[in-house]
């Protein structure tokens, strides 16, 4: 997989661009760069992209425009870059259906780790499972564990991020249970999070906006004040 996947690295910083994209490249990748909104369109446009990382402060569009223009035609995998530590921007990125955060400096070899793990899931979203699928049901909605994608009672497909599926995931094989933040968190990919981290419900907001009927009165993801998250199943 690391041999063809095609990485595309948007940073206005030259020096920057060019070392991740060094980097990436000695590892396998096949990686194009862009310094602005412009080139970023120009290379996504090939359609062969399977991974972007989009820093957020650029010179024309920001990145956050760039993020949700992509995120409207496409489930690329999104790792999100920035120099700047205001939580406001991580949040606002994880709302906007970014697949990951990144904040500069960084370490390349956490990175690449990091990268490996989402072109895994862009991978398996697009190959069908052939045999003996894991799905978990509730309430008319399918959750596939092998293909990680989501059906709607209607038969529809609903998209899900990485840490939405993650965390979904977690909830619907713990039906029932009263799961706290951090329970929830350990589920996120093993990453170590900040204890005032509002991921979970940043993640739990994006969810119950797609799966319950009233997301302002969620009743299949019910909140327990003070301790976290039940999932109840139940419309």
């Amino acid at each position: 997989m690391t041999n063809k996947a095609h990485i595309l690295v948007v940073d206005d910083d030259l020096t920057s661009r060019v070392a991740l994209s060094g980097y990436f490249e000695t590892e396998g990748y096949r990686v194009s760069e862009a310094e602005d909104g412009a080139q970023m369109r120009s290379v996504f446009a090939g359609g062969d992209v399977d991974l972007i990382m989009l820093d957020i402060r650029l010179p024309d569009d920001d990145g956050l425009t760039l993020l949700k223009e992509v995120r409207k035609q496409s489930d690329v995998g999104i790792i999100m870059v920035t120099g700047r530590t205001d939580e406001v921007d991580r949040i606002v990125a994880l709302e906007m259906e970014a697949d990951d955060y990144v904040i500069k400096p960084f370490s390349p070899r956490e990175l690449l780790a990091r990268s490996k793990n989402l072109l895994r899931r862009v991978k398996a979203a697009r190959v069908p499972a052939i045999a003996d699928e894991r799905v978990l049901s509730f309430a008319g909605w399918s959750l596939d564990l092998d293909k990680r994608g989501l059906q709607s009672p209607e038969g529809g497909e609903v998209r899900l991020t990485r840490g939405e599926f993650e965390l979904l995931s977690a909830l619907v094989e713990n039906k029932g249970r009263v799961l706290t933040r951090d329970n929830l968190l350990d589920h996120l990919n093993h990453r170590e999070w900040d204890p005032s981290d509002r991921t979970v419900d940043v993640l739990i907001g994006r969810l119950r906006r797609k799966i319950e009927v009233n997301p302002k009165d969620p009743s299949l993801i019910r909140t327990v004040h003070g301790i976290g998250y039940v999932f109840t199943g139940v419309h």
